[in-house]
């Protein structure tokens, strides 16, 4: 069965520097796509709403709430006024409310930040990783990095020999006709025969696909004189040496004891320290018809 998207970006916000920074991308991405913005507030179970259970009390924490959503909203109205948002309120488990709303009500994508949390509202930071683990639409990742008037002008593309890491191309293409960008499509250059022969074939697959898509790309392969660290830390150094807008990467899910988790690279690029945004595609959910953000 298709997935029908509502053209609607859902921005989760617990009013901290990385989240209203978020918000920043998610109007830049609406502006150029024409979507609308959910932004939300979630309070956990463990939260403020874990330590009253008296009404008059949630209520005026609400209102607080309320209160400074819409003040997000007024200053973001002021640069982006064309760009249509809207507000929330959730309660229970921050990942999973997430996820749930995303998924029940069809949006778009996911806009988050990956640290900066402040007081008890844990909206990112750890739940971060877990929102990425079981979205079944697009995450943004927002790092440190604002994004530019220009947008997402340097793509950086890691391709490697998994299947999954060949079907993020589509999504790099995508993005770059809307922002004339340039698509780095990054690999490791390894001495081993076999391997270079194999990885040389994809990346030549990979150049067919972004040539019949009509996008300007650079292809480098990175040698271990320069780059002799884990590929992940490689992409990340890479992305920091062109200043890059956006990384884009397959989560390629490894199934734990309980839950999925991310596969070691993922995990690398998205819980480092780097200020370059993430964006992270769920191998699971690449049959997803593109009729909203990413049309």
């Amino acid at each position: 069965m298709e997935r029908t998207n509502n053209n609607n970006i859902l921005v989760p916000t617990d009013f901290s520097d990385v989240a209203n920074n978020a918000l920043g991308h998610a109007l830049k991405i609406a502006e150029v796509y024409q979507n609308e913005i959910t932004l939300i507030n979630i309070q956990d179970d463990g939260g403020l709403f874990g330590l009253f259970n008296n009404d008059e009390k949630m209520a005026l924490i609400e209102t607080g709430i309320n209160t400074n959503l819409d003040k997000l909203i007024e200053k973001a109205k002021a640069s982006n006024p064309n760009v249509k948002i809207n507000k929330r309120i959730a309660y229970g488990k921050v990942y999973k409310v997430i996820n749930d709303i995303a998924e029940d009500e069809n949006f778009d994508s996911i806009m988050m930040g990956t640290n900066g949390a402040s007081g008890l509202q844990q909206i990112i930071g750890s739940n971060s990783s877990r929102v990425i683990n079981y979205a079944k639409v697009p995450v943004i990742v927002v790092k440190e990095k604002s994004i530019s008037q220009h947008g997402y002008e340097k793509i950086v593309l890691p391709i490697d020999l998994s299947r999954e890491s060949r079907q993020k191309v589509k999504w790099a293409i995508h993005l770059a006709k809307k922002f004339n960008s340039t698509i780095h499509v990054i690999f490791e250059n390894s001495t081993d025969s076999d391997y270079r022969n194999k990885i040389y074939a994809v990346v030549n697959q990979t150049q067919d696909i972004l040539d019949k898509g009509g996008v300007q790309y650079i292809v480098r392969g990175l040698e271990d004189e320069k780059y002799p660290d884990s590929f992940a830390e490689d992409t990340l150094n890479y992305a920091d040496e062109i200043e890059a807008d956006l990384i884009i990467i397959m989560t390629q899910q490894e199934k734990g004891f309980n839950e999925f988790l991310l596969g070691s690279y993922a995990q690398q690029i998205v819980n480092h320290g780097g200020k370059v945004p993430v964006m992270c595609i769920n191998s699971a959910s690449t049959g997803i018809i593109m009729d909203g953000v990413f049309s």
